[in-house]
């Protein structure tokens, strides 16, 4: 990636609005409910299943949080009738756990509640590491109200994961194992990049090993040929585990997993909420914030 790219990222806040909504459509299924179901309809199509995200994080109130929680209710509702093959994932910062854990608790019961009386399925997704005590007390209680119908997310750059792997063996959770994304201090969090994929491959090890249900959440393509080579040694067959992707991210790779018989689950995520989003998928993926420029210059077109 360009320095040039870099600065881009950087000064992504300053670049107006509809512009940054343009290129970043990419990894957006859009701001309704029927246009997330519209690209999920043809993820289907093409034999990936997918995951719901409805965007928004760290609400302010108790209502806020009630109404994020219908909102899922009524996105596993539109599943259900629309027959997609997708299940949801919840932010819990968008569900009161700055808040109030007992109320963050509530919220997701309820949703994880109707996901069972619809017969599906809700992940836990995990946020900064000022979540991750919270986050994981919390998916405790409801998969031990709930066993077979909630999952939780691992973040391989946390020096802590092992750890939290191995406890997760223990229960025999269902887990995504991702890298991480959020900016960490190196006291709690590896840096380097290899450093960060020998830990990936360490987790995924344990926990493919230990019986957990996995989803492989990585852009990388080490990583990818690193799982192959671990589903191989360990014989398992493919309902043992998924990969999973970001919307519109590394297309070529999510062709080549499918086309080797793996499956595949693709985060779909929606909104009203979509800037923040957009800002960080950006800073991330610093080569797509260099087409924005071009967008500046060709904002007509």
């Amino acid at each position: 990636m360009s320095w040039f790219n870099k600065m881009i990222a950087r000064t992504l806040p300053a670049v107006p609005k509809p512009i940054v909504r343009r290129v970043s459509s990419r990894y957006i299924a859009g701001e309704t409910l029927d246009e997330a179901l519209e690209v999920i309809t043809r993820l289907n199509h093409a034999g990936m299943m997918a995951t719901q995200d409805v965007l928004g994080e760290f609400v302010t109130s108790a209502e806020e949080a009630r109404r994020a929680g219908q909102e899922y209710v009524r996105v596993l509702h539109a599943i259900a009738e629309s027959k997609v093959d997708s299940n949801v994932s919840l932010k819990l910062t968008q569900m009161g756990l700055k808040l109030d854990l007992d109320l963050c608790h509530e919220v997701c019961r309820a949703v994880v509640e109707e996901a069972i009386r619809l017969g599906n399925f809700v992940r836990i997704d995990m946020e900064d590491s000022s979540c991750t005590d919270d986050t994981l007390a919390v998916y405790e209680r409801l998969r031990a109200e709930h066993p077979e119908h909630v999952g939780c997310v691992i973040q391989a750059y946390l020096k802590r994961s092992l750890d939290d792997v191995r406890s997760l063996v223990s229960r025999g959770a269902n887990v995504r194992l991702c890298k991480g994304i959020y900016i960490e201090p190196a006291a709690i969090a590896y840096k380097d990049h290899d450093a960060i994929n020998r830990n990936y491959v360490l987790l995924l090890r344990e926990l493919l090993a230990g019986g957990c249900y996995t989803g492989i959440a990585t852009h990388d393509e080490e990583l990818v040929n690193a799982a192959y080579g671990i589903i191989e040694d360990l014989e398992l067959t493919p309902d043992r585990y998924e990969f999973q992707m970001l919307l519109g991210v590394t297309e070529n790779l999510r062709a080549s997993i499918l086309a080797r018989g793996h499956r595949l689950r693709v985060y779909v995520p929606f909104g009203s909420h979509w800037y923040p989003y957009s800002l960080r998928r950006l800073k991330e993926n610093p080569e797509v914030a260099g087409h924005i420029l071009r967008g500046m210059f060709n904002g007509k077109k």
